[in-house]
């Protein structure tokens, strides 16, 4: 993602010193029960029954990596694969003040901060938000679709710390279909021009869905490249509650056959998404989630377990922390994960160095070159 080397170094310090000694608070284990009403909870039917099933590495040593921050539900399209307009309909309309998202970045400490929603950009304290995170050293990521960036850019500065990430599924017919509106990918392109011209970094986060046509994104990738954009994202679509519809979501069979040969076939895309992580999609690589190193922060708390499920919503992070019973979650664990693979819980532990290898200090090297 073009990182400066101080932000590398600053990033592997922290995950060394948290997995040398993670702190103790974060680590107890409170029996809590999660409310019944939540439409969106599916009872655990797979707890218990696989003896064999070994714990998490870290689940004694948890701490976050980074903060999905969600000022606001609000959004200005209604994406197929999106789930949030419809999981918090009945918040759609509240926002997070400036001191609350302040607070959840502190509380956390999480040196990543990922914003997002919602549309992250029809938030009116959004410029307030960044310039007091970057303040305070955290890595910014903006995740928006991309429409208002050419419009309000001129509320930022160009920050090594700060990245605009423009969600794109594709070229513009399909893109335009997969947010159900058209003209979107214009604005959204028009928005990158925009924002590098004017010395900004900018990303994109691409979901990968059943029909998703790989040499369409290879295409889409390397147009983005000739705009100088500092680096893509990539993640298969998962069938989360509040949005699973099975003719568009993959099965992880289906996701592993998708990835086949992928880093061959991208091999000159520069990817933000780490090469454990591209390997594991290959199915090259073991992984177990990690949902607590990327815990969500919203209107109605902590939401837990993960930033795709949710059985419960947190007062407090400790809380978060200590009341998810981690161990239920998981692949082969919840059967809500069985078909999950994106990269908000398996990225962490591709960063924690989780079931290494002794040659993964060279793959990171020229993954950091590149």
């Amino acid at each position: 993602m073009s990182f400066t080397v101080s932000t590398m170094a600053s990033l592997a310090t922290y995950i060394a010193k948290n997995k040398f000694s993670p702190k103790p608070e974060w680590q107890k284990t409170v029996k809590t029960e999660y409310d019944s009403s939540n439409p969106f909870r599916i009872i655990h039917t797979r707890f218990g029954e696989n003896p064999d099933k070994k714990p998490h590495p870290l689940i004694n040593k948890r701490f976050p990596l980074v903060l999905q921050l969600e000022p606001l539900h609000a959004c200005n399209l209604t994406c197929t694969g999106c789930g949030r307009i419809r999981e918090y309909e009945s918040t759609i309309t509240q926002q997070l003040s400036l001191e609350q998202c302040l607070k959840a970045s502190d509380e956390c400490n999480a040196p990543v901060v990922a914003i997002c929603g919602g549309e992250p950009m029809l938030y009116a304290q959004l410029p307030q938000l960044v310039e007091a995170l970057i303040a305070r050293g955290r890595l910014v990521i903006l995740c928006t679709n991309g429409m208002f960036i050419a419009k309000k850019l001129h509320q930022y500065k160009p920050h090594d710390n700060l990245f605009f990430n423009v969600h794109l599924d594709g070229m513009e017919k399909n893109h335009d279909i997969a947010v159900e509106r058209e003209g979107v990918f214009k604005l959204a392109m028009e928005g990158i021009r925009a924002a590098k011209a004017g010395g900004y970094k900018v990303c994109t986060n691409t979901t990968v869905y059943k029909e998703t046509d790989m040499n369409e994104l290879l295409e889409m990738f390397e147009m983005l490249q000739t705009l100088k954009v500092d680096g893509h994202s990539i993640s298969p679509a998962y069938g989360y509650s509040a949005v699973n519809d099975r003719e568009i979501f993959m099965t992880r069979e289906d996701i592993l056959e998708k990835f086949a040969g992928f880093n061959k076939k991208f091999s000159k895309i520069k990817f933000n998404n780490s090469p454990v992580y591209l390997e594991f999609l290959e199915g090259q690589r073991d992984l177990p989630c990690t949902a607590w190193g990327n815990p969500t922060y919203n209107i109605k708390g902590w939401k837990g377990p993960c930033y795709l499920i949710t059985d419960g919503h947190y007062n407090t992070f400790e809380e978060l922390m200590t009341k998810t019973p981690w161990e239920n979650y998981g692949h082969g664990a919840d059967p809500r994960c069985d078909h999950c693979m994106v990269h908000c819980g398996y990225e962490p532990s591709a960063a924690m160095g989780i079931n290494s290898k002794w040659q993964d200090a060279f793959t990171y090297l020229g993954w950091m070159i590149k």
